[in-house]
């Protein structure tokens, strides 16, 4: 078991079954047991499944001071994750609502009030950070000032700034340089993946680089080995929801590495674990416990 810090986001997710994209308009629908709210957001549901695969969460986040908190908090209470470092610090709790359809494409709208704008208390932060082995510092503001406080505290930064597709991005450039372990997504590249790992080892040079490809895998990248292969998806159960992919990917990668040092196994199990994770329609739903991972993965699901 493994002491992970997570620094990221709650919402209200809503997520919406249709029949497909393009969504046409309709006046009325009745896509029955097709609407569920839940709580998720990205930190969350690391936290979540870090919790769920054994390891010691110290959770940081912000919620509101509304109705949609206590929904928060009871989830946070039956899924096993403290409550001490979650914070009712903003006036609004984030939402989101996800279009999706029976091909597992997804829709995202976010909206995160104004938790963009509040700073999350700097003495909080530094007495969670204490006894954990990594920090899994998510790509949202209040996260921000943590980066540099990491570093000089000598811990290990992992991140994913998700869909990017400019090197010098003014949002996430902070996190990409700060970070030992850092994910992304192709959705937007410019470029190869191949190429664009290169650009991306060559300017901020973290020791283990992943970049998600959706069905096709994963390129991994480990600086210290020269090594840059892409890895190929498993399919494990029917494709329900892609929403949470990238999420049970990171974690799982984060559980697996602090566990044995070794990238390799670590993406290979986490890619098992995403694609499972997949067959449930939140974000935050779907995750399998340790020892269920090591089963499933010890099959040999055939590749995609």
């Amino acid at each position: 078991m493994s002491n992970i810090l997570v620094s990221g986001l709650i919402n209200i997710e809503t997520t919406l079954r249709i029949d497909g994209f393009p969504l046409h308009y309709n006046p009325v629908n009745y896509p029955f047991l097709g609407v569920n709210s839940t709580v998720s957001g990205v930190g969350y549901n690391l936290a979540k499944a870090l919790t769920v695969l054994g390891n010691q969460v110290n959770f940081v986040s912000l919620i509101g001071q509304d109705m949609a908190a206590k929904l928060v908090k009871e989830a946070l209470a039956t899924d096993h994750i403290a409550n001490r470092f979650v914070l009712d610090a903003i006036p609004q709790t984030a939402q989101s609502v996800i279009l999706y359809d029976k091909t597992g494409k997804r829709q995202i709208h976010v909206d995160l009030k104004n938790i963009q704008e509040q700073p999350y208390p700097e003495s909080i932060f530094e007495q969670a950070m204490a006894d954990c082995d990594l920090l899994a510092l998510c790509n949202i503001n209040f996260s921000r000032p943590f980066l540099s406080k990491g570093r000089k505290a000598g811990k290990l930064i992992a991140t994913d700034v998700h869909t990017i597709g400019d090197l010098d991005d003014n949002y996430n450039r902070d996190f990409m340089q700060a970070a030992n372990i850092l994910f992304m997504s192709d959705e937007a590249l410019p470029m190869s993946p191949e190429d664009w790992a290169k650009l991306v080892l060559k300017r901020y040079a973290p020791d283990i680089l992943v970049i998600g490809l959706g069905s096709q895998g994963v390129l991994l990248t480990v600086k210290q080995d020269n090594f840059s292969e892409r890895i190929a998806a498993v399919q494990t159960r029917p494709i329900v929801n892609t929403i949470g992919a990238g999420d049970a990917l990171f974690s799982a990668f984060i559980h697996g590495y602090l566990a044995t040092k070794n990238p390799y196994t670590a993406i290979k199990k986490a890619i098992t674990f995403a694609s499972y994770k997949i067959g449930a329609a939140s974000a935050a739903d779907g995750f399998l416990d340790a020892e269920s991972l090591e089963l499933i993965h010890s099959k040999g699901r055939s590749f995609i």
